[in-house]
């Protein structure tokens, strides 16, 4: 009760000469830097959304596209715009209280704006082309083909420079949705060890009704789906594999670290504890603020970080039929 006492931040006391206020400096210090520490997360989130979202561009690159189309405006005296910077200076609602060179400057950058984001979706939807291609997975290790060769030359190009963790989530494609004749196919090649002849005769059978009848409606609502999400799998993994599992998520699906293999700096179990918990705060603060190199095959070819999302912070809640999960 004393501690609480103390950190009250401000107290009063009503005397017959009035209010007598006083004000703990250091509780009040502290209220200040723990805001001041939540609108730094707060900025830290902000930008690494926009530099995400702009992703493979840049501030420099914004910089060189907007000035060099200004510049080659002005001294080349043509408009490739056909006239869309001086209509867009003219509609900006404060237009009145600007002269005509200060209409044309706030009209080429905004037509500047408008091109270094069509290059940025240019870039982005050609890497995404890029790595629906899966020819590589075919070569060997270290002999790779000129086709993989010129393909891992291009993905290089058109991925940008200096990713951060979600920087390809944009560019990265869309889960293919197999035919429902390869899927009935590999169904009936993973249970025909675990069938007698009698059983895999019916479950074939079974196969070719629901190829014919079930299987063309249920592969258009997929289809479907995987249109509107990136993935049409991980909701309905979520939801089936871990909120209705029963089995403990702690050996099964939880992120582990492990401490030093080979080397032992100290025998002390408290001190290689301390440290081992000092490590993973530091690579969560390195998380929170996407500073971690995204996972790369071959140095060049990104994959998904969004299982990253969830690494601290989250918790199942079981329920009667399905948990619930809390970030």
């Amino acid at each position: 009760m004393a501690e609480a006492h103390q950190a009250v931040a401000f107290q009063f006391t009503v005397t017959p000469d009035g209010i007598d206020l006083h004000l703990c400096h250091e509780a009040l210090r502290q209220v200040y830097l723990s805001g001041l520490h939540s609108w730094k997360k707060r900025f830290v989130r902000f930008k690494n959304g926009v530099m995400t979202g702009v992703y493979p561009g840049s501030p420099a690159g914004f910089m060189i596209v907007v000035v060099s189309y200004m510049s080659y405006n002005k001294y080349k005296m043509l408009d490739p715009s056909l006239g869309l910077v001086a209509k867009l200076g003219q509609h900006i609602p404060i237009s009145r209280y600007m002269s005509t060179d200060s209409q044309r400057i706030v009209g080429g950058v905004l037509v500047g704006t408008g091109l270094w984001v069509t290059i940025i979706m240019i870039m982005r939807n050609v890497l995404k082309s890029l790595l629906s291609w899966h020819g590589w997975m075919q070569s060997r290790h270290g002999s790779l083909t000129l086709s993989t060769r010129v393909w891992l030359f291009l993905v290089k190009l058109f991925s940008g420079r200096k990713p951060m963790l979600y920087s390809f989530q944009n560019s990265l494609p869309r889960l293919p949705v197999p035919s429902v004749k390869d899927t009935c196919r590999r169904y009936l090649e993973s249970v025909r060890p675990l069938m007698n002849d009698e059983q895999f005769e019916r479950m074939t059978a079974l196969s070719k009704d629901f190829e014919k009848n079930l299987g063309p409606r249920l592969q258009w609502y997929l289809k479907l789906k995987s249109w509107w999400a990136s993935n049409y799998v991980s909701d309905w993994w979520e939801e089936y594999i871990y909120l209705r599992g029963r089995g403990p998520i702690m050996v099964n699906s939880n992120y582990y670290a492990m401490d030093f293999l080979y080397v032992f700096p100290t025998s002390v179990q408290a001190a290689r504890a301390g440290n081992a918990i000092h490590s993973i705060m530091l690579y969560r603060r390195k998380l929170d603020r996407a500073q971690i190199k995204p996972l790369m095959l071959l140095h060049t070819i990104p994959m998904c970080s969004s299982q990253y999302e969830r690494m601290f912070n989250t918790t199942r809640v079981p329920g009667v039929e399905t948990g619930n999960s809390f970030s």
